[in-house]
């Protein structure tokens, strides 16, 4: 392993490697840093030019962005309160809270060397257990990649943020559009009408430009919002004292141990790391009551969690073939139009592109340390960069890379058309990433679950027989469970509060319904409580 991951960084050491490395991370530190076009938008913009750069550099590429993304998120957090991306908002709690008490240099020092700590870890992890994992893996048949897909996509509908309802619906929509083409078996057209450029199904690349690069263009053309410039910290104020190190060391290395395994999850892993990496750190510490105030721990435990969630992510798709997370099904498309597909044997077919990817994710975590912080002024400015000039020029790469891929003006009506509807999406609250998922995933769960049916024939029996699919089935029945009992005990909880919030004082007489529902006692909460602490 040592041998192969020191030719890894021999080959690295080509300029190309290397200035795609340096250009990943860049580009992703300045998309994180900017709020709303993220890792995603990103890799949307440059899916069209993976072809040109072949498969390593696409995933050099590709894994610089998501690195790079995963860090810049939280600069904007602490210096303006404002998350470049879903996966810093915890980081937003206290890392601002150390702003206002003039420790912003601190708080960007400790969420860097967390970064790092959390990056190095889970590129360990990577090294280590993707050879294990993809022994195993050659062992799999169609039922058990029948049963991970579809256990990823439940548990996907079960952790994305927002309704149930709306990701089950996302989520249906990806997996019909997919099935526009011409069916892989029985080499029939299916729901293409009589329109000859949908034989060949929707573009990939132009979907996923137009949910989310026209659609955040749109969104930001459209709106009305205004960033505030913030006062970028001197080196000096980098430094953080002895004591907020002591303390922020241990939590990143919990964080980072937190991240990786979530990461091994489907779903928003980079988000759900976060959360829980701030509720261990609440519950650990002997000073609980600091946390929302400037805690240190509170930086470094979340932003460590995000950034091992976003390296353990690539596990389950190269060795699986099955991409986790919606930035995951965009490096897997990349690697499909370069003829490169990820799976169990992928290490052993494809050595000199594994290790050489590993070898570019250790450097650009270190690029990541030495970068960011002297660039931090350099990045902070960029929020003043006026949306006038930066849409047009990101409608345009959209544009280009598009067209580029097959010269089809088709594939650009495509993305322009997804580009409204993933505007309207987002005036919603609706996130179209359970869609591209979903796109991805389909011809993975079309083609297992014929395979699966023709070796069942016709006995359900048969799937009793493989414990790898019984134990999924299970996780996924015990995390539907677990949740229902969560979300009954929250309404519960809530219910007492609001109860508890329209106690009549002292004196005072009550006509309250015996059986008040929760919105007729956040009504009357409102209307008669004359504590304002209580009712807020």
């Amino acid at each position: 392993m040592f041998s192969d991951l020191m030719s890894g960084f021999g080959a690295l050491m080509a300029p190309e490697y290397l200035a795609l490395a340096v250009l990943g991370v860049v580009i992703g530190s300045l998309v994180g840093v900017l709020p709303g076009i993220g890792p995603i938008g990103a890799m949307s913009i440059l899916l069209g030019l993976t072809t040109q750069i072949g498969a390593t550099g696409s995933l050099i590429l590709f894994a610089g962005i998501y690195y790079g993304s995963a860090y810049g998120g939280s600069t904007t957090s602490i210096l303006l309160n404002l998350p470049g991306e879903s996966s810093s908002v915890v980081t937003a709690i206290d890392g601002h809270a150390m702003t206002r008490k003039g420790r912003a240099g601190a708080a960007l020092t400790i969420a860097a060397v967390g970064s790092f700590i959390a990056g190095t870890i889970s590129i360990i992890g990577l090294t280590v257990f993707a050879p294990l994992l993809g022994d195993v893996a050659v062992q799999l048949g169609p039922p058990e990649y029948l049963a991970l897909t579809i256990v990823g996509l439940g548990l996907l509908v079960l952790m994305a943020p927002g309704r149930v309802g709306m990701s089950m619906l996302t989520i249906g929509l990806g997996l019909a559009i997919a099935l526009i083409g011409i069916d892989p078996l029985s080499a029939t057209s299916r729901f293409t009408f009589g329109v000859n450029e949908l034989n060949g199904g929707l573009s990939f690349i132009a979907l996923a430009m137009g949910l989310f690069g026209v659609a955040e263009v749109l969104d930001e053309m459209t709106g009305r919002q205004r960033r505030d410039q913030p006062k970028a910290p001197s080196l000096r104020e980098l430094v953080p004292t002895r004591e907020e190190m002591r303390r922020a060391l241990p939590a990143s290395l919990r964080g980072s141990v937190i991240g990786f395994f979530l990461g091994l999850v489907p779903g928003p892993a980079a988000v759900t790391s976060t959360f829980a990496s701030y509720v261990a750190e609440r519950k650990i510490s002997k000073h609980p009551e600091k946390f929302g105030h400037g805690a240190v721990e509170g930086v470094a435990g979340p932003e460590s969690a995000n950034n091992a969630a976003a390296g353990a992510a690539f596990i389950p798709l190269l060795v699986l073939g099955i991409p986790f997370a919606p930035t995951m099904a965009l490096v897997l498309a990349a690697l499909l139009l370069n003829n490169v597909v990820p799976g169990p044997t992928f290490i052993q077919d494809q050595p000199e592109l594994f290790w050489t990817v590993i070898a570019a994710m250790y450097l650009a975590n270190l690029m990541l340390l030495v970068l960011n912080l002297p660039l931090v002024g350099l990045f902070t400015r960029l929020l003043s960069v006026p949306a006038g000039i930066l849409s047009p020029l990101v409608l345009g790469l959209c544009f280009v890379g598009v067209y580029a891929e097959s010269n089809s003006m088709f594939d650009v009506a495509t993305m322009v058309f997804a580009g409204f509807a993933g505007l309207a999406l987002k005036r919603r609250g609706i996130s179209p990433a359970p869609l591209i998922l979903a796109f991805v995933l389909a011809p993975t769960l079309e083609s297992s679950s014929r395979q699966t049916l023709s070796l069942m024939g016709g006995d359900p029996g048969y799937l009793l027989g493989r414990p790898v699919v019984v134990t999924l089935v299970a996780v996924l029945i015990l995390v539907v469970v677990v949740r229902t009992l969560l979300a009954w005990r929250a309404r519960g909880a809530l219910a007492e509060i609001l109860i508890d919030s329209v106690e009549p004082a002292d004196g005072l007489t009550s006509n309250r319904d015996p059986h008040p529902t929760i919105s007729s006692l956040a009504s009357t909460n409102r209307a008669n409580d004359t504590n304002p602490r209580r009712s807020s």
